[in-house]
């Protein structure tokens, strides 16, 4: 984060973000529509040291800080939007999202 994204964090108060989605149908939204972005889903993640990721091999397992069952992290450009769990839909991976992170919660972790 940039300082003057801290600034701006500063100067949005949580409780103003509340009301923008009544306000949604008032902002023209078309010129951002098409901006790509990039969505990410995290399992878990470790810390292990270069000798062991040196010895990682087909068949290697390696260990998670999460337990089986527990809900996946969604990201998007870094930023934890949702939580989520893997579902197949036609013999292909997906995510069914079952929390969302609000955007007052988002501008908050900012700061």
């Amino acid at each position: 984060m940039t300082a003057n994204d801290a600034a701006v964090a500063d100067r949005i108060e949580p409780d103003a973000l509340t009301g923008l989605a009544a306000d949604a149908g008032d902002v023209n939204l078309d010129m951002i529509l098409d901006v790509p972005v990039t969505l990410a889903m995290e399992v878990g993640r470790t810390r292990i040291s270069i000798r062991n990721l040196l010895q990682l091999n087909q068949g290697s397992v390696v260990e998670l800080d999460r337990a089986a069952g527990e809900p996946l992290d969604v990201f998007v450009n870094g930023t934890l939007v949702a939580h989520g769990e893997v579902v197949v839909i036609n013999e292909k991976f997906g995510i069914r999202l079952t929390d969302v992170v609000s955007p007052a919660e988002r501008v908050r972790k900012l700061r």
